[in-house]
């Protein structure tokens, strides 16, 4: 009985760590409603093309992982290299293009293991504190580019209704920078031989992978908004019902509510007068130097749907809520995953591993804010 209990609390406390932003989340949002008590205005703050969109990309990139079709991936990607600079290249690499497609947290949770289990087996886990730093900077970066890359980025793109070709424009030289910069840095990772000590991963079936992919292509079709959202969630849902319902239950259901939680949050604080005008002074500034401060304290995505509600420069905030993932260990939902990652695989390593994320974040999050200022004035 003592052991039941003691697991169960176990669970508890797994729970309300790795759920922290949505308890905060809800929090905010019960708080507001005091302000602000509950009628139909309610009904006009949830974003629904958002909640599908997020819906439909999470759903199948679980029944991707079911199969375990990105692990498979990414390790015949790793086998083509012989060094560790190689090696290093190849996870980042993956994690960043990764994150384009299955967004930043589950590219983390995907890839973080594989780069850990490769660097275990060829012996060189002393290289494993810098490798899950570059793949955490990677999996905040590069979802950039496109809509359904990041979940601020969705959100965004459907609330300001932001053009496909505009939104492309606005993120295309910083992400072509953020990659430059992530490259140039891993070529300094010494050129040591090495050589994967594990066996190849079984290969995925393909007519899954075919059905799936279709069913992606199907989900960035409702992001491009090339049909109503709610036939394309109508379809998604079906076809993975029917094809891996397992894959339902992979959905990250707690980033859902807590997009919910904050549409709450947000929208209640926008109908207050006093929080109105002290909000929308601030963004009036400098949207893109307040956007990447706000995500530093309340993370990336509450960002977006917090400073959506005060400022019409939808360019400097798609960019801020997209550079200010880097900072702090809790500017995005992704550093904290590969935080917790990292403590669990070396306890005694986490001060050193902390030194590099904060050296790194902020040195990469100073060059890139940069690099913005100039594509903000001279570019957009």
């Amino acid at each position: 009985m003592e052991k039941v209990k003691k697991k169960t609390a176990a669970t508890l406390l797994h729970i309300m760590k790795n759920s922290a932003v949505l308890w905060i989340a809800l929090a905010a949002a019960g708080i507001t409603c005091i302000f602000v008590p509950i009628d139909r205005g309610y009904l006009d703050y949830f974003d629904l093309r958002t909640l599908s969109c997020l819906f439909c990309t999470l759903a199948v990139v679980g029944a991707f992982k079911n199969i375990k079709f990105f692990v498979w991936l990414a390790d015949k990607i790793v086998r083509r290299f012989k060094s560790v600079r190689g090696v290093v290249l190849a996870l980042v690499s993956v994690t960043y293009f990764g994150s384009m497609i299955m967004a930043n947290d589950m590219a983390l949770v995907t890839f973080l293991p594989l780069g850990f289990f490769v660097l275990d087996s060829c012996g060189k886990r002393k290289h494993l504190a810098f490798t899950f730093v570059m793949q955490n900077i990677a999996a905040n970066l590069g979802g950039m580019l496109t809509p359904f890359g990041n979940p601020q980025n969705l959100y965004l793109y459907s609330f300001y209704e932001i053009g496909t070709a505009e939104f492309f424009k606005i993120m295309a030289l910083p992400f072509a920078a953020a990659f430059a910069l992530i490259f140039g840095v891993c070529l300094f990772v010494k050129k040591e031989s090495v050589e994967v000590g594990t066996r190849p991963k079984a290969s995925p079936p393909v007519w899954r992978v075919l059905a799936y992919s279709l069913l992606f292509v199907l989900s960035v079709c409702i992001v491009f908004r090339l049909f109503p959202y709610y036939w394309g969630l109508l379809a998604v849902f079906a076809a993975v019902l029917v094809l891996d319902r397992k894959a339902l239950l992979r959905v990250d259901y707690a980033l859902l509510l807590t997009f919910c939680a904050f549409f709450v949050f947000s929208g209640n604080l926008s109908r207050i007068p006093a929080v109105r005008e002290f909000f929308s002074s601030l963004m009036a500034l400098d949207p893109l130097f307040f956007g990447v401060l706000s995500c530093q304290a309340i993370s990336n995505v509450p960002s977006a749907v917090l400073l959506s509600h005060f400022t019409e420069d939808f360019r400097r905030l798609l960019i801020a809520v997209n550079l200010g993932g880097l900072g702090t260990p809790v500017a995005s939902l992704a550093s904290l995953i590969t935080l917790n990652t990292y403590r669990a695989l070396d306890p005694k390593g986490t001060r050193r591993y902390l030194a590099k994320f904060l050296l790194f974040n902020f040195s990469f999050l100073l060059v890139l804010l940069g690099i913005s200022y100039l594509t903000v004035y001279f570019v957009l």
